[in-house]
C-alpha cells in the first residue's frame, strides 16, 4: 500500500524507485489526492490498483487480494522462466543450433541439411535436448521455448 504524499518524496517517486530495482511487489495506491492523470502514471508503471480515500472496505479488501494473487502468479511465472533458463544452459551449441530449427518448424531431414550432418545427428541432438528440457514431446519443446522466448528462425 502506497500514499501518494510520503515524506521525502512521492509515492510514484518511490513506485519507479521500485521498479529500476527489479521489484515486483504489486503496490495499491490509496490517497486522497488523486486525479486520473496521476492514477494513469501508476498503473502504467505497474500499479495493481488505484484507490481513493474514502475507499470503502470491501474495495481495499477486493485490491489487495486481487495484487497478492497477481504477485503469486508473476512469481509463479518467474521461478518457471529461470528453471526454462537453466535448462537451455546445458544444451550444447549444436543442440541449441537443433531446438532453434524446430522450434522455426523444420523437419529432422532439414535439419540435417542445415547442419550438413545425417538425420540420425539429429535425432540423436534432439533426444538429448528433451532429455535435458524435461520434455516428452516435440509440442512441449516449442511451448516450453516459447515461454522462454525462443523460436527466431534461424539464418539458412
Amino acid at each position: 500500500m502506497l500514499d501518494l504524499a510520503l515524506p521525502g518524496l512521492t509515492g510514484l517517486e518511490l513506485q519507479r524507485a521500485l521498479e529500476a530495482q527489479g521489484s515486483f511487489l504489486p503496490i495499491v495506491f490509496l490517497t486522497g489526492r488523486g486525479d486520473i492523470a496521476t492514477s494513469v502514471q501508476a498503473m502504467k508503471h505497474g500499479a495493481a490498483d488505484f484507490l481513493t480515500k474514502p475507499v470503502d472496505d470491501d474495495a481495499l479488501i477486493s485490491a489487495v487480494l486481487d495484487a497478492l494473487a497477481r504477485n503469486q502468479e508473476l512469481r509463479t511465472i518467474g521461478v518457471e522462466r529461470n528453471r526454462i533458463v537453466e535448462c537451455l544452459a546445458t544444451l550444447t551449441a549444436r543442440e541449441r543450433e537443433v531446438l532453434d530449427r524446430i522450434t522455426a518448424g523444420r523437419l529432422n531431414k532439414q535439419i540435417a541439411a542445415e547442419l550438413g550432418t545425417v538425420e540420425k545427428t539429429i535425432k540423436f541432438h534432439r533426444a538429448n535436448l528433451m532429455r535435458k528440457l524435461g520434455v516428452r514431446t516435440l509440442a512441449d519443446v516449442v511451448k516450453l521455448a516459447e515461454r522462454a522466448g525462443v523460436g527466431k528462425t534461424p539464418a539458412s
